[in-house]
């Protein structure tokens, strides 16, 4: 807000935007579009609330008209900070969205809470800062016992955080109605909700998978079309995260696609029909929700400083891949996700693959295979490191 005139927040509805903005500057002037005397005024006038300063707009993508506006006033008089914009939408995303309004803002998003944050640990997260170090010693890495499967089923929206089950699956079921039938509307008209529900819970099921929309159709016996549009709705909506492959090479030969997270573990959990930690035990995708699970600080990592971190995952056409590779100011990290607590240096395979293709031009820094074991080395800058303490036990 010191740099940039415009700063607008996005996020899931209930993910916190409204607390925090409120918090930012509380003698701002503060408006919601969610009120209907603001909404209509910003369909007829939307200049006249744009004249004090600063002010905060809430929920913007109701009227996403309103960013030509404000575009309007910044070039009238450029005064960091004058504007706090917040949108339950992707706005950059948006068809509706022709203003992007390119040097006057800076779009951060606000994820989900992952567990560090929810505890209120204020360095919570600088251990994966570590892993960029040239000094990285396995002894420093945090040892905690970790609960995954309490994490994945509560997720990371407030209101969700402070239930217990079977409030909180009452909860999941009255968000996902109100996405369905609100939100949802606002973005795009959706002529069978039941269609769209069915192609949320399949993609639920989905998670940590390379997304192959033909077969995702086929399932939800819809039109690829339709299909592919809806993902991108819910995209748009700050709900799901479709991560690219990291191109070591522009020429080498890599998959394409892009891999499915949601960007609340607890809500495609509550979508997959996973209500306990049994049936969690039982389902056959075990490994790929603790994968799911461990996006949810790693969304939260990446979003602290977006200009400069990026999230992606690995594979080749050979098939060798890695969870996740972590860059941070054109350094890398490369972390593989395993659920046993014994790893072994053939579990690092794909770190190996991907650190001998790497160009001159990049820096690997490290690799960590995260496991529910004890850190030790496994190689040069290679470590097995225990996952505990980004999802600790109560």
């Amino acid at each position: 807000m010191k740099a940039l005139p415009v700063v607008v927040v996005t996020g899931a509805r209930q993910a916190g935007k409204t607390t925090l903005v409120q918090q930012v500057q509380p003698q701002r002037l503060y408006l919601t579009l969610d009120d209907a005397g603001v909404l209509a005024q910003a369909h007829a006038d939307p200049e006249s609330l744009l004249r004090s300063r600063p002010v905060t707009l809430d929920e913007v993508q109701r009227v996403p008209e309103l960013l030509m506006a404000v575009k309007r006033q910044v070039d009238h008089k450029r005064h960091a900070g004058d504007f706090l914009l917040t949108g339950s939408a992707n706005l950059l995303l948006m068809n509706k969205v022709a203003e992007s309004l390119a040097g006057r803002a800076v779009y951060l998003e606000l994820a989900p809470f992952c567990p560090t944050e929810w505890r209120e640990r204020r360095d919570g997260l600088e251990p994966l800062d570590r892993l960029f170090a040239p000094d990285f010693e396995p002894g420093e890495w945090p040892r905690e016992e970790g609960d995954w499967p309490y994490w994945l089923l509560r997720g990371g929206f407030p209101p969700a955080l402070a239930l217990e089950d079977p409030a909180r699956g009452v909860w999941f079921a009255g968000y996902v109605q109100t996405y369905l039938e609100r939100d949802l509307r606002q973005l795009s008209a959706v002529s069978s909700l039941p269609d769209f529900q069915r192609v949320m819970a399949l993609a639920a099921h989905r998670v940590g998978r390379l997304l192959n929309q033909s077969e995702l159709a086929r399932d939800a016996a819809l039109p690829q079309p339709t299909c592919h549009r809806y993902l991108n709705l819910l995209e748009t909506g700050c709900l799901i995260t479709r991560l690219s492959p990291f191109a070591t090479n522009p020429t080498t030969a890599l998959v394409k696609g892009r891999k499915l997270y949601w960007n609340d573990c607890g809500l495609a959990a509550w979508l997959a029909g996973l209500r306990t930690p049994t049936a969690l035990a039982e389902h056959l995708s075990h490994g790929f929700w603790l994968e799911q699970t461990i996006f949810q600080t790693l969304q939260v990592w990446r979003s602290l400083d977006p200009a400069s971190r990026k999230l992606h995952y690995w594979r080749n056409r050979s098939g060798a891949e890695v969870d996740f590779i972590l860059e941070k100011d054109d350094e890398l990290v490369a972390i593989e996700v395993k659920a046993s607590r014994q790893v072994s240096t053939a579990d690092a395979t794909g770190i190996e693959v991907f650190r001998r293709s790497m160009s001159k031009s990049r820096r690997f820094r490290c690799g960590a295979v995260l496991h529910a074991g004890p850190a030790r080395p496994l190689g040069e800058r290679l470590y097995a490191l225990p996952w505990g303490w980004l999802v600790p036990a109560d």
